[in-house]
Order: C-alpha cells, then sequence, then structure tokens
C-alpha cells in the first residue's frame, strides 16, 4: 500500500532511548518514509544508527544543558516545544504519543490523528509515576505545584486531535476517562517473522525487558527464589544491580544480548514471564511468536494479547506470592505452540500497516 501522494508528518515525544515507543515509530516511518519525524530532543548515540538517515526536526529544547541524558528534568517545557512547531503544510499529522506530541497545533485541512501509547502517566498517575521512575528531588518538590496546569493543558491539547487510536483496552478507557474522546484500538506492530516455533524447550523461564522499578521484574525475582526454579533475565536497566543483589543463584542476568540469542532464548524457555502492569506489552507477543506461552500479571494490555488457558495464564494480584502460585500450577505440556503462533500472528506488522491505512481512508483522508 502506497501513501506516497499525502504529505505527511510524524510527531514524537523524544529520541533518546529505544523502547517499544520507537518500534511503533520504526513501522510509521516504514509506511511514510518521505515523512519528517518532529521531536522535543534526539540523542543520535542513543538510539539505531538508521535513524540518523530520517529526517529529524528537533525543538528549541535540543540545545537545553543536558537535555538528552536530564529529559525528565525539563518536563514543564515540552507543552511550549511542541506548540510552537508549525505543521499546516502537511495534509496528515500523525502523533506518536505517550506524553505531550499530540498537543501539536494543526488546522484544516490537515488532519491530526493521535496513535495514543497511553496518555502522559506523570499528569495522571503522578504518585505511581514518582514511585516507580526515581525521579529527582528538585522535579519531585515541583511537579505537585503544577500537575493542575498539566492536566488541564492535556484535556485542551486533546481536542487539538481529530481522531484518537488507542494500543489497547486499557488505553481507549483512559483516553475516554481522562479526555473525553472516543478511540478506536490498533495494536501495536510487532515483526512476528523474526521468532519462530522449536521442539527444544529448555528448563529455565524467561524475562526480556528493561530492567527499570515499574517493570516489577522484583516480583519475578522474589518468586524465583522462593520456587529455586532457573530464571533467566535479559535487559539492562538502573535497576540491575538491586535486582541482582536480591537475586538466588537460580537466577541468572544475561544483559543485552544480540536479537539472534533472545529469540533463541525465547524460543526454548519453559515460559515468559511478565510481571509488570504496561499500556500493551509488545515482549510477550513476541514470546507467543515463537511459540511460547506467558505468565502474566492479569492487567494492562496482557488482558489484550494473552489468552487464558490457551497462549499462557494470569497471576491475579502484584505480589510474589501470586506469581510463584501461578508458576507451581503452570505445564508448558498443555499449551500448543503452533496455536499460541498462530494467535500472536493477528499482532503481526503488516496487521497493523494495513489497519492504519484502513483507519486514515475511513475517516476520508485521500491516500
Amino acid at each position: 500500500m502506497s501513501a506516497r501522494n499525502l504529505k505527511v508528518a510524524i510527531v514524537h515525544d523524544w529520541l533518546n532511548q529505544v523502547g517499544g515507543a520507537e518500534e511503533v515509530l520504526e513501522v510509521l516511518h516504514q509506511l511514510f518514509p518521505q515523512a519528517p519525524i518532529y521531536t522535543s530532543i534526539y540523542a543520535p548515540m542513543a538510539t539505531p544508527p538508521a535513524y540518523r538517515t530520517w529526517d529529524i526536526r528537533t525543538s528549541f529544547m535540543q540545545h537545553l544543558p543536558l537535555v538528552t541524558s536530564k529529559h525528565q528534568a525539563y518536563l514543564l517545557f515540552y507543552p511550549w516545544a511542541f506548540e510552537r512547531f508549525e505543521l499546516n503544510e502537511y495534509d496528515l499529522v500523525i502523533a506518536n504519543s505517550s506524553g505531550f506530541c499530540h498537543g501539536v497545533r494543526t488546522r484544516p485541512p490537515t488532519a491530526h490523528i493521535t496513535y495514543c501509547l497511553t496518555p502522559p502517566r506523570y499528569v495522571w498517575n503522578y504518585a505511581d509515576y514518582i514511585l516507580r521512575e526515581g525521579v529527582g528531588t528538585l522535579l519531585r518538590a515541583l511537579l505537585p505545584l503544577f500537575i493542575g496546569r498539566l492536566r488541564h493543558w492535556d484535556v485542551m491539547a486533546s481536542q487539538r486531535t481529530d481522531h484518537f487510536i488507542a494500543i489497547s483496552q486499557t488505553v481507549r478507557e483512559r483516553i475516554i476517562s481522562y479526555y473525553g474522546r472516543q478511540a478506536v484500538i490498533i495494536y501495536p506492530p510487532v515483526d512476528t517473522s523474526a521468532y519462530q516455533v522449536t521442539d527444544r524447550i529448555d528448563d529455565y523461564f524467561l524475562i526480556v525487558s528493561r530492567l527499570v522499578p515499574y517493570k516489577r521484574i522484583h516480583l519475578a525475582v522474589e518468586a524465583f527464589n522462593a520456587l529455586k526454579l532457573p530464571l533467566v533475565v535479559i535487559g539492562e536497566g538502573r535497576a540491575r544491580a538491586a535486582l541482582e543483589r536480591l537475586a538466588q543463584p537460580n537466577v541468572r542476568f544475561l544483559g543485552r544480548l544480540p536479537q539472534e540469542e533472545v529469540h533463541r532464548y525465547m524460543a526454548r524457555c519453559q515460559a515468559f514471564i511478565f510481571p509488570g502492569e504496561e499500556d500493551f506489552g509488545i515482549a510477550p507477543v513476541k514470546a507467543q511468536a515463537a511459540g511460547r506461552p506467558v505468565i502474566a500479571y492479569a492487567g494492562g494490555g496482557a488482558l489484550d494479547s494473552v489468552v487464558q488457558d490457551v497462549t499462557g495464564t494470569f497471576f491475579w494480584e502484584p505480589t510474589a506470592g501470586s506469581l510463584a502460585q501461578a508458576v507451581r500450577q503452570f505445564d508448558h505440556r498443555a499449551y500448543d505452540p503452533a496455536a499460541i503462533r498462530a494467535h500472536a500472528l493477528g499482532f503481526d506488522t503488516q496487521i497493523f500497516k494495513d489497519r492504519i491505512i484502513d483507519f486514515i481512508k475511513m475517516k476520508g483522508i485521500p491516500i
């Protein structure tokens, strides 16, 4: 499907790290390779080399001291930064937003679609954000003074979007609750072709994640400490040292690995462990693409991607004990790898692309 005749801009919150938001961005760029990407800040060395070939246009924030490494400290600048972009020359603006980038200003006939990863957590769930993100003392002191104003701005900015797309039922409900807007759901893209089912299953359980507090990896470490079963943890992050101190010898931390090795570990694990509550959570879908069942906390996007007793199972309380009980009751032989992979194919990148194009057409945007 070609979109060459449409003049498109893509807007992204910030480009100084790589995660699920950037995976979505990469596929949007594949759909619209000529579209410039407007963002608040950009750190080339913290993002994939391919990004350096893109037309990335930053805001005035790019010139602020240490902004690419301390972007949270400049939280109050983002609304202003995105409002200053001039985007009226475009037929279509797509905001890939979990922060403030949906607040860009457009006017007819420009169409403005927000692919909403979540309304900003630091605005709508401030206490939890502060707890899990390790925000610095100064920002922790200042933010409560501005939360009301940021919420007011966010609600007003949400009205600038012509159409919302949510990544999960959980995010759709937040859009309705916070903004009073409706949204369709289009799940994030997963490159299912990169994963294959294998007959060889080893004895370990697996986590692949950034090691940051809100991912709740500590619940899995505590659970497997008690279970004495092998747990492999792949990924890096500021919580790694604390997690390693907590872990018993049966829990191994492998750090960041090449994608080929990650795929191999996924294909051979007993099950993929997903202890956090995510807006969607792409990693469990990747594990399912490799035919492996998921043991996930029953909340957030996992409820969209995991089918009880078909592609995995849930634990129902965010505690190590609840997770440990689910693992004790788990038997990987009860699951059909082919059926698990077939389910994952419903989240494939091509399906995402087709649904985005269909949505644009349905809204009367010529493409």
